[in-house]
């Protein structure tokens, strides 16, 4: 009877499993190497260089525009007709607007001040943001309005001006100035700032912070 009630007494017992220590997790430094080298990793790579080189380059024809308008480079400025010779950036372009539903007002801005002083701000804010990768939403905004004018002084629609003279307009709608308004809202709304650019830092700052609208 002792050994019986012994034996029920034990078999009721759970005695302590031995501990045995969780086996060690080892990275496998191959496979993170063909993880990122992944192709998958590698075209979001070729994007992002691509996608910056786009706004790069975008913003040197912004740039440029500005360089040699103010300069007189002799491409579309002549030498020694540049804004720091006396000079109007807008009068050349503006005074010859013939056709379009502004065309008499874009006439009586050409030449102003203020005119020259605005078109000349928005080519070197714009270039220098789309070349840095900072303020690109201020920059999508500024410049989409300037290419929004220049299509409606262009105005692409026309095929002859008020003169009877043919426009060489190639196209109803999309031209060159319409090509830049969609890219430079793409840009912004992809924050291309921060690859190859200067954007992630920019985003620190406090005045960015609390004003998102300078992103």
């Amino acid at each position: 009877m002792a050994i019986s009630h012994q034996h029920r007494l034990s078999s009721r017992l759970h005695l302590p499993r031995r501990f045995v220590p969780a086996p060690r997790v080892t990275v496998d430094e191959s496979a993170q190497d063909t993880a990122t080298a992944s192709p998958a990793v590698a075209a979001v790579r070729t994007t992002d260089i691509a996608v910056a080189g786009l706004r790069v380059l975008l913003g040197f024809v912004f740039l440029w525009a500005f360089l040699d308008k103010t300069f007189g480079l002799g491409y579309a400025t002549a030498s020694g007709k540049g804004w720091v010779d006396g000079g109007s950036p807008t009068k050349g372009f503006l005074s010859h607007v013939d056709v379009g539903p502004m065309a008499g007002t874009l006439r009586g801005w050409a030449g102003e001040p203020w005119a020259d002083r605005l078109f000349m701000l928005g080519l070197l804010g714009v270039g220098v943001a789309l070349v840095l990768g900072i303020g690109l939403r201020l920059a999508a905004l500024s410049g989409t309005a300037m290419m929004a004018l220049m299509w409606i002084a262009e105005w692409p629609p026309a095929k002859h001006l008020d003169s009877g003279k043919p426009t060489a307009s190639t196209n109803p709608f999309a031209d060159y100035h319409v090509v830049y308004a969609i890219s430079l809202i793409a840009l912004a709304a992809i924050a291309v700032g921060s690859r190859l650019g200067l954007g992630a830092l920019w985003a620190r700052l406090p005045i960015v912070r609390d004003h998102r609208w300078l992103l």
